[in-house]
């Protein structure tokens, strides 16, 4: 039913956008002659995702998606009257249709799918075992997305620990590697990475380029896990008397059909990939091909099958809600809307309003520097979100996706190991955190404070971060 609402809601506007004038196509907006101004709104939406929640959780919590909408509105309609209404539809449709439709397409897909398996019984969380599970969710991650691997393996994880004393350090760790780093092979993994793809990045470019990072990260993050869950599990009274879930020899999966949607999930990102043709729809200066097309269409039916065959009471099992899909699709709106200036001006290079950005990240002799694209890429996707913060470092460098595969390489890596790695380092620096965060909360589990979080994450993730730079980035 939410969902017939949300496309009720979009429907109108997309009718609406295909009777206005088209004067010029959105490639056509000229980001040197903007003024820094036009980012408020999109510095202004992410704040509001940022702080909001911590300042005035309730208001957010009932009034995000008219936040979110204020925000579009304070970028559209000033626009429109400076721009005109044609420019302003052909951005919006641009954004549509490139990239915030296939970005929540495929999002929701593999949030619907993994939320219609359910695990059961009852595991034991030791050392070796929640190592184990960390591990395989981390593998999972790249090929099921972080989010599907988070929402998979977050419960039974939980019901694991749940006789144990200390456990939010597991919580911790199952957020940096299955919700963060364990997503950074492929564009199914985290959705920075599916942006790439859309932009042109190979599939496989991603493990080809930055596998030596990521295993150095799970290996070190693993080690690091397991020394600090067997210092907990062999200290005096950290076992409960009693196991508050009761064992089980029936240990096994129900939806286990949903492996086989999961699967056409990565079968058709990769077909949309591989497929070329020259069949073209161009929708008021907005390309978009038959591939990409097919994919969108065929991840809604997976994504309806799914939800339609799983079974109700593995919905209820798992604690299944459309909320946070719905709150995702919300923010991303008004985040891919206002983002549109932000590019412009991103791509006018030196001569645009965000001159100092460039130079930050470029070299003396011109070439870009793969270290401060690291850490730039990262420090905001910590703090904003690292799917736009991708997005417009990918632009800073140039936006050619032939190039930065090739020539600049390692640039692109750096940029998409920050945009992946760092999202770690905060609650709000990628989707899955905050998921995660309050399944473990809704589930009587105490976790710790934003600025607590990051205390673990400084003391954990940033000095590994320090030594990729020097051993890659350099």
């Amino acid at each position: 039913m939410q969902l017939n609402k949300l496309h009720q809601k979009t429907l109108p506007l997309l009718c609406m956008l295909a009777f206005l004038p088209l004067n010029a196509a959105a490639a056509d907006l000229d980001g040197s002659k903007l003024s820094m101004a036009w980012g408020i709104p999109f510095v202004g939406i992410l704040l509001s995702i940022a702080l909001m929640p911590l300042l005035a959780a309730e208001f957010w919590h009932h009034h995000y998606g008219k936040i979110a909408a204020a925000w579009g509105l304070a970028f559209l309609l000033p626009f429109a009257a400076i721009f005109g209404p044609g420019l302003m539809a052909s951005g919006i449709v641009h954004a549509l249709l490139a990239e915030y439709i296939p970005f929540i397409v495929l999002l929701t897909a593999l949030f619907t799918v993994s939320g219609g398996i359910f695990i059961r019984g009852n595991l034991h969380g030791s050392p070796g075992l929640n190592t184990s599970i960390l591990a395989i969710g981390a593998v999972l991650a790249s090929f099921m997305g972080t989010t599907g691997a988070s929402m998979l393996l977050i419960r039974p994880l939980i019901r694991a620990n749940d006789n144990r004393q200390h456990k939010a350090h597991v919580i911790v760790f199952f957020i940096f590697i299955v919700s963060n780093v364990g997503g950074s092979l492929t564009p199914l993994g985290d959705p920075p990475l599916f942006l790439g793809f859309l932009k042109g990045v190979d599939f496989f470019w991603t493990v080809k380029h930055i596998f030596p990072e990521t295993l150095f990260m799970l290996g070190a993050l693993l080690a690091i896990f397991y020394a600090l869950d067997s210092y907990f599990y062999h200290r005096r009274e950290e076992m409960l008397p009693v196991d508050p879930t009761p064992d089980s020899k029936n240990i096994g999966f129900d939806g286990a059909f949903n492996f086989l949607l999961l699967a056409a999930i990565a079968a058709l990102v990769l077909m949309s990939g591989i497929w070329k043709s020259t069949v073209v729809f161009n929708i008021l200066g907005t390309e978009v091909g038959l591939p990409s097309l097919v994919r969108d269409v065929c991840l809604v039916i997976v994504t309806l099958l799914s939800y339609k065959l799983t079974a109700t009471q593995v919905h209820d099992d798992n604690q299944f809600s459309w909320a946070p899909m719905l709150e995702v699709a919300k923010l991303f709106a008004g985040i891919f809307l206002t983002i549109i200036p932000v590019i412009a001006m991103l791509k006018a290079g030196v001569d645009g309003p965000f001159s100092a950005v460039i130079a930050a990240v470029t070299k003396p002799d011109g070439s870009p520097n793969p270290a401060a694209y690291f850490w730039a890429t990262g420090l905001l996707s910590s703090f904003l979100d690292n799917a736009p913060t991708y997005l417009v470092f990918f632009n800073t460098a140039g936006g050619d996706a032939k190039v930065l595969m090739s020539t600049l390489a390692p640039t692109l890596a750096a940029i998409s190991a920050g945009a992946v790695f760092m999202g770690a380092n905060t609650y709000i620096g990628n989707a899955p955190n905050l998921m995660v965060k309050a399944i473990a909360e809704d589930r009587a589990l105490k976790m710790p404070s934003f600025f607590g979080y990051m205390a673990w994450s400084g003391a954990v993730l940033l000095p590994l971060f320090i030594i990729m730079t020097f051993v890659w980035f350099r």
